[in-house]
């Protein structure tokens, strides 16, 4: 029986990442297949083949799924390497962990801190980021000065970035300080994940962002009610009641216990 799989799938499986971006990844000449540059299409077994991925050989068995919560700092880089040698996600998380596979579900930007998932789940990647199955997000969001209702009120109602309307977002007023300097403190609730889309919003209707920090994922947060609060710099894996509720979000169905590696 030919046990032989498309390279994408395999790289999907393996939680690499989505099979989309799987498929930029071969194209772009980061995936190698038996000493030679991989080809869309092509198929491999990873029992017998050996694919490697910048450099790295995959495992011949496909690692376990974890799904990790990580309250990131400033100063951090989303992604699983950096060429310029800035820290990165991964450096924040035991080594046993570094070569599992393990990427973020989307990005948040250096200075932005907060949550972001961390899974090897390539399948629950691709849906969570997929516009079509908006998944919510809520920030906090210090802007400069004191934007008024009819401000807010565009924000909610969507604003034209790059030619394009944003969708609607709540957004609620929080907190007012004038020491040290006039700052409004906002909570904005998003369903799509343009790129920097609360920093480009809030400069285009005239109040910069100060600060901005991610406090929530769908059902997963932070300061969830029956963990103990997530320190800055920290992760912990998501309890099973919480990855039961994203994958009802996104249509996938529990397929088997996360690992706690």
């Amino acid at each position: 029986m030919d046990s032989a799989e498309r390279l994408q799938k395999i790289l999907a499986q393996w939680g690499i990442a989505s099979r989309r971006q799987a498929e930029q990844m071969i194209l772009d000449g980061r995936v190698w297949l038996n000493g030679e540059p991989a080809t869309l299409g092509q198929k491999a077994d990873p029992h017998c083949d050996r694919i490697q991925v910048d450099g790295r050989t995959l495992q011949s068995d496909r690692p376990d799924l974890l799904y990790l919560l990580l309250h990131k700092p400033t100063g951090v880089i989303s992604t699983c390497s950096d060429p310029q040698g800035r820290t990165t996600i991964l450096d924040l998380l035991p080594p046993r962990y570094r070569n599992l596979g393990l990427h973020p579900v989307g990005r948040l930007d250096s200075e932005t801190t907060g949550a972001l998932l961390i899974t090897n789940d390539g399948w629950l990647t691709h849906a969570l980021t997929h516009p079509c199955h908006q998944v919510s997000k809520v920030y906090q969001v210090w802007v400069s000065g004191y934007p008024p209702d009819s401000v807010l009120q565009q924000w909610r109602d969507g604003v034209m970035l790059a030619g394009r309307m944003t969708l609607p977002a709540q957004v609620r007023l929080l907190e007012r300080t004038e020491i040290p300097s006039a700052l409004t403190c906002l909570e904005v609730i998003l369903w799509e994940g343009r790129n920097r889309q609360i920093r480009r919003v809030a400069k285009k209707l005239g109040y910069p962002v100060v600060h901005l920090h991610r406090t929530r994922i769908g059902p997963v947060q932070i300061q969830a009610t029956d963990q103990p609060t997530l320190a800055r710099g920290h992760h912990r894996h998501l309890t099973p009641g919480e990855l039961e509720a994203l994958r009802e979000q996104v249509g996938i169905l529990s397929i088997a216990a996360p690992a706690r590696v």
